[in-house]
């Protein structure tokens, strides 16, 4: 797709539908839902703010949206507790934070975003982490705020649609720069204390002005064993390569290996790239010239 001033791109989770198909209602209300995130950013882009705070924004809007697997969305371990993780990362310097098995800041990517500003450390998990959102005086929500119904009956299913899920978002802004940051519940009935790719740098995440962005969603073993945003980002730097070719390239390693997912990315020109080898990505992307374009299937993007 072809570059522009500034651009944002952003993913709410890859996928097979359910076996009775995703309602009109459902889809609307998804279609939705990616709109606000990339409203959310482009507001920010579009007054000359950083990509980093574009995917901030982006990303809390979508973990306030119960539905999708992240923050209020957030489905349950088999214990039927919730674990949430996040990661955010900035090209210009390759400053990084993330957060794993936390629940209770409302917004787990601005968690990882304290971490990476407000301390000396890239990850922070569990008790840790949660002792140091609160010194940081993070919104905190109930428990009950982030247990919606929709997502219990996920346990005692069979079917493994829906399991999944991820929310994401990549973004370059008018100087330049880039940014990624990445939010998720897991996988529903995961174990107790299972981490995905979401909060691991250059797994699930990745941003470095010199090469690319990457925000990533699927069966995160597969995205960690191998490296998937780092390795697009390798791909551009040392095998030349153009983003699209490195992201399909990457991809493809994963689809081999027996695993499925997609991802969102954008280089430092702002091409953007938005694979996937499910049946469906929630996805989106936005420019300069502001019309917002959505998709979930493998369709032609709604714009408005």
């Amino acid at each position: 797709m072809a570059a522009t001033r500034f651009v944002l791109a952003v993913h709410g989770g890859a996928g097979a539908p359910p076996r009775e198909g995703l309602d009109p209602a459902a889809a609307h209300r998804r279609h939705a839902g990616l709109r606000r995130a990339l409203i959310a950013g482009r507001d920010i882009l579009a007054a000359g703010g950083s990509a980093l705070d574009a995917v901030t924004a982006a990303v809390v809007a979508l973990e306030d949206d119960p539905e999708f697997n992240a923050g209020r969305g957030s489905v349950f371990t088999a214990a039927g507790t919730q674990e949430m993780d996040a990661a955010i990362m900035d090209g210009r310097d390759r400053r990084a934070g993330a957060v794993a098995g936390i629940c209770g800041p409302k917004h787990p990517v601005l968690a990882a975003r304290r971490v990476m500003e407000a301390s000396p450390h890239v990850f922070l998990a569990g008790p840790g982490a949660i002792a140091f959102c609160r010194a940081q005086g993070l919104d905190f929500a109930e428990p009950g705020y982030f247990a919606t119904a929709s997502r219990r009956p996920q346990l005692a299913s069979t079917d493994t649609a829906g399991r999944h899920g991820t929310v994401g978002a990549v973004a370059r802004d008018g100087d330049g720069n880039l940014a990624a940051a990445t939010s998720t519940g897991g996988t529903a009935g995961k174990a107790p204390g299972r981490i995905g790719d979401t909060p691991i740098i250059g797994a699930g995440t990745y941003a470095d002005n010199g090469t690319c962005a990457v925000s990533a969603t699927g069966e995160g073993e597969f995205f960690i064993r191998f490296a998937v945003a780092h390795e697009i980002s390798a791909r551009i730097a040392h095998g030349g390569q153009g983003l699209a070719e490195a992201a399909g390239a990457a991809l493809a390693a994963v689809a081999t290996a027996g695993g499925s997912g997609g991802l969102v990315a954008v280089d430092r020109s702002g091409t953007i790239a938005l694979p996937f080898n499910t049946e469906r990505m929630y996805r989106g992307y936005v420019g300069a010239d502001g019309i917002v374009h959505t998709a979930i299937l493998d369709e032609a993007y709604r714009s408005s």
